[in-house]
């Protein structure tokens, strides 16, 4: 998502963009974003298996060549890795070729793949300041986030919610997160206030077979746009502490963050701290997080109406709504 809002910026600035992706979420969105994609064949590191992470070296290792095809076919002026593990092979096949490698870093800690590349790359944009980057090739841009969704009257008129109710957004990813589907489903379905649940697709089917309640939306999926629109209706989010505390911080709202704690390098912790510190969230951990204690941190917010108004200004003062138009440039800059 960091990459395609980039992509979306440069777009705009009248530069061809193309993609070098596998087969995940990548192979449905780039296209359906408008932008081509080439495949390569690659899998991410798994620490806990020795096989399989030979595995993926052995992938990655035959995805290099690939990888410097690709690229002399493309003959981009600039190359843009995301911090995955699809960047190694593709970042290091530009590095051979002389192109001009820009890295972007979209969590609180530096993956493998960008501690690899980092002492070789022309910039490395972070989302956070992190100890030890610093100097010339470190710029913190923020996370690049898509637009920002409409206008609230608009949104809350799209999705039928009235002016003067108060509405919680719960998400959790495309997948979902089930401890918060679980906890959320009891904790709000009797709630006087409106809820709009985006699932995700794994625990759908299970959650739709119990009887909702009225004001109680239970949505599987939603699309950027829509999505957009949901964020701009919304007066209190719960959900993890991945990559989307940018959007939330974007959109001016406070948050209950329930950080992922199998994460790697626990790094939705480290996000959600820092929402919490800067005074624009709740942190419940996900050991903690029961459907009682849910229930009664929203309804503590939601009847604090001078709190909630102060974490949503905390949650602007935290946001870097410019991060994707600032990696443009750097992009730009690179492929002058």
């Amino acid at each position: 998502m960091p990459a395609l809002a980039v992509a979306e910026a440069l777009r705009a600035e009248g530069a061809e963009v193309a993609f070098i992706g596998g087969e995940r979420a990548e192979a449905e969105l780039v296209g359906a974003a408008g932008f081509p994609l080439h495949a390569i064949s690659v899998e991410g590191l798994d620490r806990s298996s020795p096989v399989r992470a030979m595995r993926a070296l052995v992938l990655a290792a035959a995805a290099l060549p690939r990888a410097r095809a690709l690229l002399k076919q493309i003959a981009p002026d600039a190359v843009m890795g995301g911090g995955g593990y699809v960047a190694g092979p593709v970042g290091l096949a530009a590095l051979t070729l002389r192109i001009p490698l820009l890295l972007t870093e979209a969590d609180s800690r530096l993956g493998l793949t960008n501690r690899m590349l980092a002492p070789f790359a022309r910039r490395v944009c972070l989302a956070f300041a992190l100890p030890g980057r610093s100097g010339s090739r470190y710029r913190v841009t923020g996370r690049p986030i898509p637009p920002l969704g409409g206008d609230r009257r608009v949104a809350r008129e799209r999705l039928g919610i009235a002016p003067d109710d108060s509405c919680v957004l719960v998400f959790g990813g495309s997948l979902g997160a089930r401890s918060i589907n679980l906890a959320a489903s009891e904790a709000f379905a009797g709630a006087p206030f409106r809820v709009l649940h985006v699932s995700g697709r794994r625990d759908y089917a299970e959650l739709s077979q119990r009887e909702p309640s009225a004001g109680y939306d239970l949505i599987e999926y939603l699309a950027l746009a829509d999505f957009a629109d949901a964020l701009a209706a919304a007066d209190l989010v719960v959900a993890r502490a991945g990559g989307s505390v940018f959007e939330i911080a974007a959109h001016g709202l406070p948050a209950i963050l329930v950080p992922y704690p199998h994460a790697s390098g626990d790094h939705q912790s480290e996000n959600a701290r820092w929402m919490s510190e800067g005074g624009a969230a709740v942190t419940i951990p996900d050991a903690e997080l029961t459907a009682a204690r849910l229930l009664a941190e929203t309804v503590a917010l939601l009847k604090d109406t001078a709190r909630l108004a102060a974490m949503a200004s905390a949650s602007r003062g935290l946001a870097r709504p410019e991060a994707a138009s600032e990696v443009a440039r750097e992009l730009l800059e690179a492929a002058a």
